[in-house]
């Protein structure tokens, strides 16, 4: 991890300057440098980085979009991490509520979704709402 993330930092300070800072490309750069931050324990490196990705993903290509809910899985998984599970279960359910209308019940997306928020639920003891 320490090797790679003056590469994740290069990648994304060029895409900035060439692309600009909401371009989707750029977007993945920030995204993939809070996954590295947060996988090394850096994780109030990586929160900024992550509600950056994921505003920019919702003003951009909107709520429903499944790179938007792809930020919204990585930040919730992050405040789950660091005890802040009250908003991560809020971003878990909203996550959910979406591929739930869009994609259906048993898609596989939809499905991570509703394991995402099963384990929660279960970290917290709150047992009978894990089952569905």
């Amino acid at each position: 991890h320490d090797e790679a993330e003056p590469f994740c930092r290069r990648a994304l300070q060029a895409r900035e300057r060439t692309l600009g800072a909401e371009h989707g490309d750029t977007l993945r750069s920030v995204n993939n440098l809070a996954a590295l931050l947060s996988a090394t324990g850096r994780h109030s490196e990586a929160e900024p980085l992550h509600r950056r990705a994921l505003e920019a993903r919702e003003r951009a290509l909107g709520t429903e979009h499944p790179d938007t809910l792809c930020s919204m899985g990585d930040l919730a998984g992050l405040l789950k991490t660091v005890g802040r599970c009250s908003e991560a279960e809020q971003l878990y359910r909203q996550a959910l509520g979406v591929k739930e209308s869009m994609l259906g019940a048993e898609h596989p997306s939809t499905l991570t979704s509703v394991n995402n928020l099963a384990v929660l639920l279960d970290d917290l003891g709150r047992h009978d709402e894990a089952e569905p």
